[in-house]
């Protein structure tokens, strides 16, 4: 009777606590895993988010460019499409892609653009920031002027292809002031975009995510067909 009514002895008390101890030591690893895991999947949404309006803005951009039949007013404006290869790449040209967001300013569809990345600040390292900057006006001063913000964060690398309608071959760079083009458009422009996302096994790296699109310029010249060779694709 004596023995049935004893209690637990110390050793039996700490050896119960250690167990507990363990148990709860697994049980918050695996929950701080867990909301590690689901912060770098947000994350990568927000990677996947920030391309998505990146190269949408672009494409609805890129689609109208256009380059006036005037060419002799050069004091009061001037349209180019200059596709600079410098790695990260640098484009400017002018859009019918402007929306007007107050009443009755004086502004059209016509407008100023210029992509190009440059140095991120320390704290939204890794990478580098995509900027976009937009005028209302066409000057002579195509790539000056406007008004500039960052258009995506954490870039890693930013590449334009141009695809030369006379020949169906595509270049890296495109100069309408140059012998080469002269005064044209290219026909579709490619776009390679890389940023930089928290890796989910890993949060304390960054992997590459890259994003890649085609856009078909409505005011360039159709391509030529090929010599020998059937109808080419529009």
């Amino acid at each position: 009777m004596r023995r049935a009514r004893r209690g637990m002895t110390i050793i039996e008390v700490m050896i119960s606590i250690a167990i507990v101890v363990v148990i709860a030591s697994m049980g918050f690893s695996t929950v701080m895993s867990a909301v590690e895991m689901n912060e770098a999947l947000a994350l990568g949404d927000v990677t996947s988010r920030s391309a998505r309006v990146t190269l949408s803005r672009l494409r609805r951009e890129l689609q109208v460019a256009y380059l006036t039949p005037n060419r002799q007013a050069q004091n009061t404006y001037i349209t180019v499409f200059n596709g600079e290869d410098s790695n990260p790449d640098r484009l400017w040209f002018q859009s019918l892609s402007h929306q007007r967001l107050y009443k009755n300013t004086r502004e059209s569809d016509q407008t100023e653009l210029t992509y190009w990345v440059d140095r991120a600040p320390r704290e939204m390292d890794p990478g580098e920031v995509l900027f976009h900057r937009e005028s209302e006006r066409i000057d002579q001063y195509p790539d000056e002027g406007g008004r500039i913000h960052p258009l995506a964060y954490h870039v890693k690398s930013f590449d334009l292809r141009y695809l030369d309608g006379r020949t169906n071959e595509w270049t890296d760079e495109w100069d309408t002031r140059s012998g080469d083009t002269p005064y044209m458009l290219p026909r579709a422009v490619q776009i390679g975009l890389v940023l930089l996302s928290p890796d989910p096994d890993d949060p304390e790296r960054s992997v590459d995510v890259p994003f890649m699109t085609t856009v078909i310029l409505e005011n360039a010249d159709p391509l030529r067909p090929q010599l020998g060779g059937g109808e080419v694709t529009q």
